[in-house]
């Protein structure tokens, strides 16, 4: 049975172009027998906090559709420039059964040493959200003990903290909000000072 590939591309800027990768993924492609039934690509910051990433949202949303069975990226880079980052891409394939190539790395999920990449990958998922979690309850007890009121509206540093540490996985304003059931004026408030962290310091890295 022929294999349906996705090809997923990215770079930074406008000067870049996405059409060398897209090239020699499709010759990579075409030498494994692979059908490649969608190309995303995008010019989009790989940084954290650096604004919206459409094309990756939609590969993943067609990989929970089942559209194709692997994904192709010429460089691992090009899905994420933070752990946080490609462990949730990383995880999202795995848990949807889709595999993944990396034609610089050679990593391929197809391969045995591929699939013992990815299964490490999903240990290093869960040991950090089983972090996120210890350290948004310590924060949480923290606000209890000074006194402060947890639930809608949220206070304390806990929720700060909390919707710091979601941010830093990359999670949406929404989303955080819905999860700590807090404010989404909160959210915003606290996502955008922490994206705007980021970039002082990548700007200044």
């Amino acid at each position: 049975m022929t294999r349906r590939a996705a090809i997923y591309a990215r770079v930074s800027t406008p000067a870049q172009q996405t059409a060398p990768q897209v090239e020699r993924l499709q010759a990579v492609a075409a030498a494994a027998g692979w059908q490649v039934v969608a190309t995303y690509d995008e010019t989009a910051s790989g940084a954290p906090g650096r604004g919206p990433r459409t094309a990756l949202d939609a590969m993943l949303r067609d990989a929970a559709r089942r559209r194709f069975d692997v994904v192709m990226a010429f460089d691992v880079s090009r899905l994420g420039r933070s752990i946080a980052q490609l462990v949730t891409v990383f995880e999202a394939l795995r848990s949807l059964g889709v595999d993944l190539y990396l034609d610089k790395q050679g990593f391929d999920t197809q391969t045995p040493m591929g699939r013992m990449m990815l299964n490490l990958c999903a240990i290093f998922a869960e040991f950090e959200r089983e972090m996120i979690v210890e350290r948004t309850q310590a924060g949480l007890h923290r606000a209890r003990a000074r006194g402060a009121r947890i639930g809608r509206p949220p206070a304390g540093d806990g929720v700060v903290e909390a919707i710091r540490a979601f941010r830093a996985q990359g999670r949406g304003m929404d989303w955080i909000a819905r999860q700590l059931r807090c404010g989404k004026g909160l959210s915003m408030k606290v996502c955008r000072e922490f994206d705007r962290e980021q970039r002082e310091e990548a700007d200044a890295g």
